[in-house]
């Protein structure tokens, strides 16, 4: 089988062009086009006006001893200034109003995808199938820094990215589980909020493989700039073939997590576990240092949580914390992952507890015991 060649859709963009892109649906296209067709039918109106009244200023004014019309009203202009706009507007309205409820129809999709946005990264499961995965940015924090040349896509590269078949209607249901976040990829002239405690729909109908990239379009917090979209159009063929790659990868990573229930970690491999882990997830917020910001996000160096309530401590990293950033991390760590890093917040930075997290604790957690 031979591996297909994906078109990468922002190379095609200038990135500093004026205009809106053509996108790669249908949809797109016809949203491009009705975009183009509102914008020349104000520039024929506003050349139309201009034009008018600088011909009038012109042959009318004083030098060349014109004088002033004396009439108060004309019923003929009148009803020709409200009749022309309210013809454009119905001609304008018409076209429109065709293309909006055609972007809407999400009926009848080949797939279905669940989107969730969460600070600051998207959840997909897929619908028909047992696949299910985040997905977060992969720009290295060195370009962010500066300390690397920032790479071509930077800040529009994620780990794991979407990936949707070619010739087939695709759904998406999009939803937050914390703030209002927004799911956006203009190659496909999808732009819909993910509301908490709601569920918005969008559709695309990709005709060619490639790569589209795209980003949160909602200020969803202190790292919205970090949340990028990028999904991999693929062949049928390719598709199915992913998608039972998927199903096998995460079938092997249930029974793995059965195994490792047990076994028993050692301090230093936790440690070194944990560290890795909590530099990926938690260091954005809780700092490094693990002495958080002020005010914003609280300290675990020292913090009574992370010292002497170790039962609370898995219940918040498990469960998050409603109404804050805490997010929770049972559905995005596997638990040997979630006691590693658990392990290392109660014996980082001095707070040094001596407690051993295992996974069996974290299982144990999860099923209420």
């Amino acid at each position: 089988m031979t591996t297909p060649v994906f078109a990468e859709a922002t190379d095609k963009i200038d990135q500093y062009q004026l205009n809106m892109t053509k996108g790669v649906t249908d949809i797109s296209a016809e949203v491009y086009d009705m975009h183009m067709l509102m914008f020349i039918i104000c520039i024929v109106i506003g050349a139309g006006v201009f034009i008018a009244m600088f011909i009038s200023m012109y042959f009318h004014r004083k030098s060349r001893g014109a004088k002033p019309a004396n009439f108060h009203e004309s019923v003929k202009v009148e009803i020709a200034w409200t009749v022309i706009p309210f013809i454009i507007l119905i001609a304008m309205a018409v076209p429109a109003m065709k293309l909006l409820i055609d972007m809407e129809d999400a009926s009848e999709p080949g797939v279905t995808v669940l989107v969730t946005g969460s600070q600051w990264k998207w959840h997909y499961k897929y619908m028909d199938n047992e696949v299910e995965y985040y997905s977060k940015m992969a720009t290295q924090a060195e370009q962010i820094s500066g300390k690397f040349e920032k790479g071509e896509n930077y800040l529009l590269e994620v780990d794991r990215p979407l990936v949707i078949p070619t010739g087939e209607k695709v759904r998406f249901l999009i939803t937050s589980d914390d703030v209002i976040h927004a799911w956006w990829v203009p190659d496909f002239a999808v732009k819909q909020d993910a509301n908490p405690g709601f569920i918005n729909d969008a559709w695309a109908l990709v005709n060619d493989p490639g790569i589209y990239r795209g980003q949160c379009a909602e200020l969803c917090g202190k790292d919205h700039g970090f949340m990028p979209i990028v999904v991999i159009a693929k062949e049928p063929t390719d598709y199915k073939n992913w998608i039972t790659e998927q199903e096998n990868i995460q079938l092997k990573a249930k029974k793995e997590e059965q195994r490792l229930l047990a076994m028993n970690m050692t301090m230093a491999e936790a440690m070194e576990q944990g560290e890795k882990i909590y530099n990926a997830n938690c260091a954005a917020c809780h700092m490094p240092n693990g002495e958080g910001l002020q005010g914003v996000f609280p300290a675990l160096k020292g913090s009574q949580i992370a010292i002497a309530d170790q039962p609370k401590h898995i219940s918040i990293v498990l469960n998050g914390v409603s109404g804050t950033a805490m997010q929770a991390y049972a559905k995005q760590l596997t638990m040997s992952e979630l006691a590693a890093v658990i392990t290392y917040e109660r014996n980082a930075w001095g707070n040094n507890t001596g407690d051993l997290v295992q996974a069996k604790d974290i299982n144990a957690a999860l099923n209420g015991q």
